[in-house]
């Protein structure tokens, strides 16, 4: 998370996460810790070379309170964050791939995914890239103004 939010910051794109690394909000660290320990996380690791992180993807059945409700059973994405160095890689696309077959093993036919919907709207392009379609917004009060957001969801293909 830390890369991220140092990436995000060289680009001027401060208004997703900050500035300051996650590492050094005990917020962000409880968050991430509470993740680990309730939710599925899935780790991309390189292969070769020591079993390095190069992205990471959390998923649970339960959407985060912000996020309008699903007519369904969904499963939600949670986080997805990938190694910046590694860009262009399809480590993000094996992450989300990995999450539909998660969901039809699981039987749910429903993949969220919310992210930071302002700036220059890059990222929920990306989303769109990786097969997700807008499904609704909202916005989260923040001390530093508001967060607007995007839901995104796709179908999960039966065998």
């Amino acid at each position: 998370m830390d890369g991220a939010v140092a990436w995000l910051t060289a680009q001027g794109r401060t208004g997703q996460w900050g500035s300051v690394p996650w590492s050094q909000r005990p917020e962000s660290v409880a968050r991430a810790e509470q993740a680990c320990r309730e939710q599925l996380v899935r780790v991309a690791e390189r292969a070769a070379g020591g079993g390095d992180a190069l992205g990471v993807c959390v998923l649970s059945e339960e959407a985060p309170s912000y996020a309008p409700p699903a007519p369904e059973r969904e499963l939600y994405v949670r986080w997805l964050v990938t190694d910046r160095a590694h860009s262009g890689s399809g480590i993000g696309s094996a992450l989300i791939a990995d999450a539909l077959r998660e969901a039809r093993a699981r039987g749910i036919e429903l993949l969220r995914v919310d992210c930071y919907a302002g700036g220059d709207g890059r990222l929920v392009e990306q989303y769109e890239r990786l097969g997700f379609t807008r499904s609704a917004t909202f916005t989260v009060d923040q001390p530093a103004g508001p967060w607007p957001g995007q839901v995104l969801e796709q179908r999960v293909p039966r065998d």
